[in-house]
């Protein structure tokens, strides 16, 4: 156990740690000094940032190594640097942090939101190389040294740092700067940078990062938060496609631009496309070799030249207009030839035909950071089971696995199975989800405060909803897609507001509620309605296929732990605090069959039982 001065050689920001976070520091603590990797399971409440940090900063402070914080979300961005912040303030310790996120959320050119990514890139490098961002040549010389106005920027930063990246975008806009380069000069001097997944894990965007910040591999401890999630932004960002609808947007681009020969490449582009889809019938996929469609394009002309072609026109429309449909095409053909074992090549038919290069193993991206790193160190409160994780991203034998207990009392959170109704495929019914709409009701209408219920997909939660209405007096919320970040908060902010007088939140398993809200104080309720299974097209396949070839448990790491991983998210809002008490319900006869049911972690206890009503009412009474 930490004694107070282990807690101040750490620099822990707190009083004193609580038995469970004692255990988290000492371990990490550990790990560092054998130079070890881990895998950390450890659900809401244990203070995982603060126990993962607070280690590795003092570790990085006494051996010249450099914390990257790695995570997706903005609002844990934001709970890394108070949380130094606290850290630097208690101990009045002398260490730098930068926050940074993506360029494109930095840069305070005007029209630049709703670009596409790779358009962007090539627009903001187009003009820093032509000297037209006043932002960029305020902020560096020539020769690519910090101007003197960047230099004062830097110290003021500095002095009244960690600044979240918000802070260092206003103070951009003050001073006309380019935020993006001061956290990059900034991050020089840091101990602790706080960033995205990619700028780590992304070959691409990796080395040139490292060499801007003057760091090493070698000489880092990544820690990377929400892991769970890691896999699938691995997969998603190795993945290229292009569709029958981005060759017409080139098709419509080139041709307004004069570019002849450029719509002469894109139309045999787009005959290769039609040709390998004349096999298959509307709404099917099917497997492309890699020659297949390169030999389809190259009986008409060369491949490398249509590739290089159609690169080098959309370089030129880009410059002109930000983006191009062409230049994205052209990268596609750059990437088609690349990717072999790990990859799989798929052609689908729906609305718009759409040809991919999709990644099945995060591990090629992610094995090697991890092998050449200091130690790196993943957690979530939903990484079970920890091996998977260890397989799928590619860990050494050596890594450390822990799973840690809940810090809430466990009889503050009743956890049941309904067997009584299914989602499955081939069950769906009217009578089936009026049985659903029936079972929720009846938690909903018993359990005072808020509940909110989950659902596979936007489909179901379509039909469900309205018998739910009818059932219940309580107002029912209902999410809607692609909410915008303010949307969002204004949805929840209305939400909460029924705290008292009770109400009913309708969400989607994978949508903007599933994880990363937190709801102290307001949910009672959680009720998870079927299981979200991805419909097992093509690329679930070819992955189970994969996964069964390199570990023998393709079914489960390609299939059934992704939906459980989900449903273990959407659970995880119900108790958000110590003082919290809730109900967890699993609405589907499947979570009571063995290899689900052995998937809930063992401390929660679960009861299977028909009547999550009567149960409800029972447990609130007490």
């Amino acid at each position: 156990m930490p004694n107070d001065e282990m807690l101040k050689e750490m620099m822990f920001p707190y009083p004193k740690s609580r038995d469970i976070q004692t255990d988290m520091l000492n371990d990490v603590n550990l790990s560092l000094k054998e130079k070890r990797h881990m895998i950390l399971h450890a659900p809401t409440g244990i203070g995982k940032t603060v126990s993962v940090l607070a280690p590795a900063l003092a570790h990085a402070m006494k051996n010249d190594l450099t914390v990257f914080f790695l995570t997706s979300r903005h609002t844990q961005h934001r709970i890394a640097v108070e949380t130094l912040a606290d850290m630097k303030k208690k101990h009045d310790a002398k260490f730098t942090v930068s926050d940074i996120i993506g360029k494109q959320g930095m840069c305070l050119q005007p029209g630049i939101p709703g670009m596409f990514a790779g358009d962007f890139h090539e627009f903001c490098k187009s003009l820093r190389e032509e000297g037209k961002c006043e932002f960029y040549t305020n902020t560096r010389n020539a020769n690519n040294s910090p101007t003197v106005e960047a230099k004062i920027a830097l110290n003021e930063i500095k002095e009244s740092g960690p600044l979240h990246v918000g802070g260092l975008i206003e103070a951009g806009e003050r001073k006309k700067l380019c935020p993006y380069e001061l956290a990059i000069l900034n991050a020089a001097d840091s101990k602790v940078i706080i960033a995205d997944y990619y700028y780590i894990f992304s070959d691409y965007i990796r080395e040139g990062f490292l060499l801007k910040t003057k760091k090493e591999l070698e000489k880092s401890i990544i820690i990377v938060d929400e892991g769970h999630n890691l896999p699938n932004r691995i997969r998603e960002l190795m993945t290229a496609k292009i569709s029958g609808f981005s060759i017409e947007m080139a098709l419509k681009e080139a041709k307004k631009m004069g570019y002849s020969e450029t719509v002469e490449n894109l139309q045999i582009i787009n005959s290769a496309l039609l040709e390998l889809s004349d096999t298959i019938k509307e709404n099917e996929d099917r497997l492309v070799q890699k020659e297949e469609f390169a030999g389809k394009v190259s009986r008409e002309k060369d491949y490398d030249d249509i590739a290089s072609e159609l690169m080098h026109i959309g370089e030129e429309i880009r410059k002109e207009k930000k983006a191009s449909f062409v230049l994205s095409v052209g990268k596609f053909l750059e990437k088609w030839p690349e990717g072999e074992q790990g990859f799989s090549r798929i052609l689908a038919k729906g609305k718009y035909l759409t040809l991919s290069l999709r990644c099945l193993d995060p591990s090629i991206a992610t094995k090697g950071v991890i092998d050449r790193s200091y130690s790196t160190i993943i957690m979530s409160g939903t990484l079970t089971p920890t091996s998977m994780y260890k397989d799928v991203l590619g860990f050494p034998a050596s890594t450390i696995e822990k799973e840690y207990g809940s810090p809430f009392p466990n009889e503050n959170r009743l956890v049941c199975v309904v067997p009584k109704t299914t989602t499955k495929y081939s069950r769906r019914s009217n009578e089936q989800f009026v049985q659903i709409a029936r079972s929720c009701a009846d938690i909903i209408n018993r359990v005072k405060g808020c509940s909110v219920v989950f659902f596979p997909s936007y489909e179901i939660m379509g039909i469900v909803s309205d018998h739910i209405t009818e059932m219940t007096g309580k107002t029912v919320f209902t999410e809607k897609q692609r909410l915008s970040k303010e949307q969002k908060e204004e949805f929840l902010l209305n939400f909460k507001a029924h705290k008292d007088k009770g109400a009913v939140l309708l969400a989607v398993s994978s949508g903007s509620f599933g994880e990363g809200i937190d709801l102290p104080g307001v949910l009672s309720a959680v009720i998870v309605a079927g299981l979200p299974l991805q419909r097992p097209d093509l690329e679930v396949r070819e992955l189970i296929k994969y996964y069964d070839k390199k570990f023998g448990n393709g079914w489960d790491y390609g299939y059934v732990m992704p939906a459980i991983t989900k449903c273990l998210q959407n659970a995880g809002r119900c108790i958000r605090s110590e003082t919290d008490r809730g109900i967890i319900v699993f609405l589907d006869e499947r979570y009571a069959w063995p290899q689900y049911f052995r998937c809930f972690p063992k401390e929660w206890d679960v009861r299977i039982n028909e009547s999550a009503g009567r149960l409800a009412e029972e447990f609130f009474r007490k």
